[in-house]
């Protein structure tokens, strides 16, 4: 296993700015994860890691060593892409050993490392069958098995469960996760799911327009974003335009249209003017509902419009002073209801999150 280092990278095609002065840190061993919307950068970023492409400035470091120059096939990287890009003529066996022949590995110990990758990955009953005889999370497998033989310095996934339906992701996400722990190896996964990212990253980064917009552990970006940019994006969330009226300790108080709310910054490293516009962030999970009056901070009360059963959640639209809030309710019997239609939503402190506007 390596460490990553990106300084300063910037790439450009044309007019167009992909990669912006951008600079990451990602750990030996670590599950780091690349995320964000279509176009933010996020495969340009995997692209240059792999030496799919040349940077117009900026540096790419393993382990400390500048590999920015140096050739693909030099760098000993295992992609994983979102085709799979198998050979349908070939037996899984045979795709799998196809870079370790390229490789010049003697015959006998190519067998050797073709039959422990593909017990690695749960495959070693398919070795003699045909690319065209395999499930889609087959495929997928025989993809890791084809980059893990060669013994990566580390593994990077573009996108590589998005042609899989949705129950075959769900187990493709944690079986992705065991082979790159069981192998001790850096990985780095591009991604536009945030749950994908969510469930299984040891870290991530959130990329728009071509910078990084924050990292962090998948609780510290869901919980404390750093704007509302990741706000919207990893998630939902709702949002209340206001003013900051005071402090207190480490909490900010903001008036805002439906009421006074008290909450973190999403930054630790951000403190904003008394009478500075800021916006308040609360997800739908976040409310408690109930069906009496509002209390003084941190509450709402509002019309119940909107009712969407889901068996391990009951969704909710409440419209308050105009505004339409969403609110869940966690493992409801069934849909609640509520006196003359109206609700109340009340947050905790920590819960409510001041961005800046």
């Amino acid at each position: 296993m390596i460490s990553i280092t990106i300084e300063n990278l910037t790439k450009r095609f044309g007019a167009v700015v992909a990669l912006d002065a951008v600079n990451l840190q990602i750990q030996a061993g670590e599950l780091f994860f690349l995320l964000g919307p279509s176009g933010c950068g996020k495969t340009t970023l995997l692209r240059q890691i792999a030496g799919l492409g040349t940077p117009d400035d900026g540096r790419i470091l393993f382990d400390g060593e500048d590999i920015t120059r140096l050739a693909s096939h030099k760098r000993n990287t295992g992609m994983v892409f979102q085709s799979y890009a198998l050979w349908p003529h070939m037996t899984v066996a045979k795709n799998v050993a196809f870079g370790l022949e390229e490789r010049r590995v003697a015959a006998a110990e190519i067998k050797e490392r073709v039959a422990r990758v593909l017990a690695g990955v749960h495959m070693e009953a398919y070795a003699q069958r045909r690319i065209t005889e395999l499930s889609g999370g087959q495929q997928q497998r025989v993809a890791l098995a084809r980059a893990l033989v060669i013994r990566p310095r580390c593994l990077l996934l573009d996108e590589p469960l998005s042609n899989l339906d949705a129950k075959l992701r769900l187990e493709m996400r944690a079986e992705i996760r065991r082979v790159c722990k069981e192998f001790g190896l850096t990985a780095v996964y591009v991604t536009h799911d945030q749950k994908e990212a969510l469930s299984i990253a040891d870290r991530m980064a959130i990329m728009h327009g071509g910078r990084i917009a924050q990292t962090g552990t998948p609780g510290e970006v869901y919980r404390r974003p750093h704007s509302c940019f990741v706000a919207d994006f990893i998630g939902e969330t709702n949002f209340l335009d206001g003013v900051v009226a005071g402090f207190s300790d480490d909490r900010i108080l903001v008036e805002t249209s439906q009421g006074r709310f008290r909450g973190i910054p999403g930054d630790a490293t951000w403190h904003p003017d008394a009478g500075a516009r800021v916006r308040v962030s609360v997800r739908p999970e976040a409310w408690q509902i109930g069906s009496g009056d509002s209390a003084d901070e941190n509450s709402l009360t509002g019309r119940v419009e909107e009712r969407v059963y889901l068996g391990e959640t009951a969704q909710y639209g409440v419209r308050c002073d105009g505004m339409l809030i969403k609110a869940v309710e966690l493992n409801p019997r069934s849909h609640r209801d509520f006196p003359n239609e109206n609700a109340s939503l009340t947050a905790s402190s920590d819960d409510v999150v001041i961005l800046p506007s």
